[in-house]
Order: structure tokens, then C-alpha cells, then sequence
């Protein structure tokens, strides 16, 4: 039986720029969602390898922060994304990694308003990311990001201008839970509605993750964006 499944639709946007990766290394597994900012068949084409560096790097390190920022800085350290003519002309995307080793904590980090969830044992959905937007930052637009994969501001430049800094990462015990991974247009329709993510979570992971695209894109209104679930049940012991 699958333990993890992604679903996803495009919404009404040109291209569907949304992207997932898993990646396994000795019993480390990554799971990673990717939001590209901007509809293009470059953009789509560079979310999709920046999900699967992302995946491997984490899995590589077995945790999802030092994999992250791996990549980050990698791509920060690109000449073209200091050049203030051309840097906000290339792709770039939010970003969400979670990172499974049994018999550890999970590890959650990000960049951007991707975000990840655990079903607790009540059934309920427990957050573990915090946006990076302005609606965050200044109760402002929530479509404008603070921080996202592409840029090349350190976590110290991030914070003095947003107050947080350019990568966020969390701990929690999730074994034997079951882990969500969103892209905003999955969650938004969802919280705008006044409906919980939960109710959505249940059956196969397969059957939940097309349960959260499909209302998310169903309720979204005349401009639906791409909308993108990755639900994964973590394991409580190494799979082989």
C-alpha cells in the first residue's frame, strides 16, 4: 500500500506550476512541495528539478532545514540573482520540505507561504509552517511573498526587513500520523470557505490529497489558482 500520494490541478492558470518530490536515502524520506511564482514553461520547468534538488538534499542530510538552505544557497550564490535588472526576471519558488527518519522527530522547513500539516490524533490539523508574506509581516497582501527559493537574501538581511528570516524550520513527533503538504492554492480556498483541512484528510492518501485539490479549485472562484496536495502517513518504524 502507497503511504504517500500527490494530487494536483491547474486551476485556471496557463500552466501548472506547482511541483512535489519525494526522495529516500537509508530510512531518511523527503517529501517536497514546491510553489513556482509565475505561470511559464520556464518556470514550470525550473519548480519542478528545484523540488527534486531539494528532496535529495534533505533526505542526503536527513533533515529538512540543512537540505533546504542547501539549495537555497546554491541558488543564492547564482551572479544573476544579485543583478538588480535581471534577478526578478528568473524563476523562483515557495518552498516546503519535511523530512521523516524513524525513531526521530519530523523536521519541517520552508521559505515562502507553502505550508505543511499533521492530523493529530483527534483528527484535527495542527500547522507547522508560519507564511512568509506580507500579510504576516503588515496584515498585507497575502499573494506577496517575504521570502522563497531564488532569492539571495541571508537569513539576517530577511529578518531586519521582515522580521523573520529567509528559512523557518520546526521539529515535531509525528510518527504514525498523517503529514500534508500545501501550496496556497490548496489552503486558501479552504480557510476562505470557513471549512477545516481535516475534513478533507481522510481514506487513502491518494483519495485525500485529490479531496483537498478539488475543493480547493471547485471553491476558488472565477481564478483559480494551481492547486497542489501531498499527503504522506509516516511511518512508525524504517520501511525497507
Amino acid at each position: 500500500m502507497r503511504t504517500h500520494a500527490t494530487f494536483q490541478l491547474i486551476g485556471d492558470r496557463s500552466h501548472q506550476c506547482d511541483a512535489t518530490a519525494t526522495y529516500t536515502h537509508n530510512d531518511a524520506r523527503a517529501y517536497v512541495l514546491c510553489d513556482g511564482i509565475g505561470s511559464s514553461d520556464e518556470v514550470r520547468a525550473w519548480t519542478r528539478t528545484a523540488a527534486r534538488r531539494v528532496a535529495r538534499a534533505a533526505a542526503v542530510r536527513a533533515d529538512a532545514e540543512a537540505g533546504l538552505r542547501a539549495v537555497y544557497e546554491a541558488y543564492a550564490a547564482e551572479p544573476d540573482r544579485h543583478d538588480e535588472y535581471v534577478r526578478y526576471d528568473l524563476p523562483a519558488a515557495c518552498a516546503v520540505v519535511a523530512v521523516a527518519v524513524p525513531g526521530k522527530l519530523l523536521t519541517v522547513a520552508w521559505c515562502g507561504d507553502t505550508r505543511a500539516y499533521l492530523v493529530t490524533q483527534r483528527g484535527t490539523v495542527q500547522r507547522l509552517t508560519n507564511d512568509h508574506n506580507l500579510r504576516r509581516v503588515v496584515r498585507g497582501n497575502r499573494n506577496v511573498v517575504t521570502s522563497y527559493l531564488g532569492a539571495s537574501e541571508t537569513d539576517q538581511q530577511t529578518t531586519e526587513r521582515y522580521g523573520h528570516p529567509a528559512i523557518e524550520s520546526v521539529a515535531h513527533d509525528a510518527a504514525g500520523r498523517r503529514l500534508l503538504l500545501a501550496s496556497d492554492g490548496a489552503y486558501e480556498p479552504v480557510e476562505d470557505s470557513n471549512r477545516t483541512l481535516a475534513d478533507y484528510l481522510t481514506g487513502s492518501p491518494r483519495h485525500a490529497a485529490r479531496n483537498v485539490a478539488a475543493f480547493a479549485v471547485g471553491h476558488a472562484g472565477p481564478r483559480a489558482d494551481n492547486a497542489t496536495a501531498l499527503v504522506a502517513d509516516i511511518p512508525t518504524a524504517p520501511t525497507r
